[in-house]
């Protein structure tokens, strides 16, 4: 590969639209994508790449998955996500942003299409699919932060938040691709080793960058507690995700040498600013409980043992060792949601109900301490 990308298997979208209907380009009212077919991803996949295209493509997008997963799993271990709004976001982007871009997309281009002044294809490529696929993937987030704001209250859940919405979204696109690369090929090894080389490991992370920037700016909204403000960073954080998923899909023949020279250093600059935030957030953590402990809750050792990777490391393992293991875990998750409680307090809005919270999860802590120190 001198450079180039071979023709149709272009990373995260590129050189094709994965998502169109049989019915080419649409003229006039776009009618095709209401028919309820539409809207079932998995009949559309097994009609678009065979039940064989379909099993090898399933298998080989948990490759990837799999590396995008547990990313999040690590960003996500200070302040665990509970896990159904976890297996909510991944739906929402494996099955509800599909439909959706499904349902959008021949809309958009009937509308916004003859306004660009771009071929078709182009306008598919650099423009319909980054707006689309970005708001149906974003729409997700939005729903976690007016529906579970509780959970959803600081930029590293929505940076957790956004991956697995990205990381399903991939999943579903990549079985298309993969299975794609199998039906349609008259050499489906090499051609799917080509696919999966520049989906599965070349850019794995595409969608989940993009789609990070929105969760991050709405995550940074989060902390005021204010629908307004929700509403406005989610339509804000479109945009650079936009940009960037246009700015992907727009690579052609100097494919190699922008990989390198751009998209690398955006990957370098995510991983910098996710280590950043899981720094903040313990730093917000400790800071926090240190005010529970001029109050008299905590001694500054036990703030030093549960604001604190070392701290935690060692309590789990005296506790593992005296058969209180589930017990000291559930007080460093209890102290730690205290934190962001405390919070949540600070931020100004909703203060009385935060404040009830709080006293739950004082009288839990307590319950829970004297477990662990019995």
């Amino acid at each position: 590969m001198a450079g180039a990308c071979p023709a149709g298997v272009l990373p995260a979208g590129t050189g094709q639209r994965p998502w169109r209907v049989p019915a080419g380009p649409p003229a006039g009212t776009p009618s095709g994508p209401a028919r309820p077919q539409y809207f079932l991803v998995l009949p559309f996949l097994l009609g678009s790449t065979g039940i064989s295209g379909f099993v090898i493509g399933f298998i080989a997008s948990l490759i990837p998955l799999g590396t995008v997963l547990l990313t999040v799993r690590f960003i996500d271990r200070w302040e665990p996500e509970p896990r159904p709004l976890l297996l909510f976001a991944f739906l929402w982007g494996a099955v509800v942003s599909i439909a959706v871009t499904m349902l959008l997309q021949p809309y958009f281009s009937a509308v916004a299409g003859p306004a660009s002044g771009l071929d078709y294809t182009t306008f598919a490529v650099t423009v319909q699919a980054p707006v689309v696929e970005e708001f149906a993937k974003s729409l997700g987030l939005l729903l976690l932060l007016l529906f579970a704001r509780k959970h959803f209250d600081g930029p590293v859940d929505g940076v957790v938040f956004a991956f697995t919405i990205a990381a399903g979204f991939a999943f579903t696109e990549n079985i298309l691709y993969f299975g794609r690369a199998i039906a349609e090929s008259s050499d489906p090894g090499t051609e799917l080793a080509v696919v999966f080389f520049l989906r599965g490991v070349m850019s794995p992370f595409a969608h989940a960058i993009f789609t990070g920037t929105t969760g991050l700016i709405m995550g940074f909204a989060a902390r005021r507690w204010h629908n307004g403000l929700s509403v406005l960073a989610f339509a804000v954080g479109l945009v650079p995700a936009m940009l960037l998923h246009s700015a992907w899909n727009s690579m052609g023949a100097d494919f190699l040498a922008t990989y390198v020279m751009v998209q690398v250093p955006i990957f370098l600059l995510a991983v910098v600013v996710i280590v950043l935030l899981r720094v903040a957030e313990r730093r917000l953590t400790r800071q926090r409980l240190r005010e529970y402990s001029a109050a008299g809750w905590f001694s500054a050792a036990e703030v030093d043992m549960l604001a604190t990777s070392g701290g935690r490391r060692s309590a789990l393992r005296w506790a593992k060792s005296t058969g209180r293991g589930p017990q000291m875990k559930a007080l460093l998750d209890a102290a730690t949601q205290l934190a962001f409680t405390r919070q949540r307090i600070l931020s100004g809005r909703d203060v009385p109900a935060h404040q009830l919270d709080e006293r739950h999860q004082l009288a839990e802590i307590a319950a829970l301490r004297a477990a662990v120190v019995r």
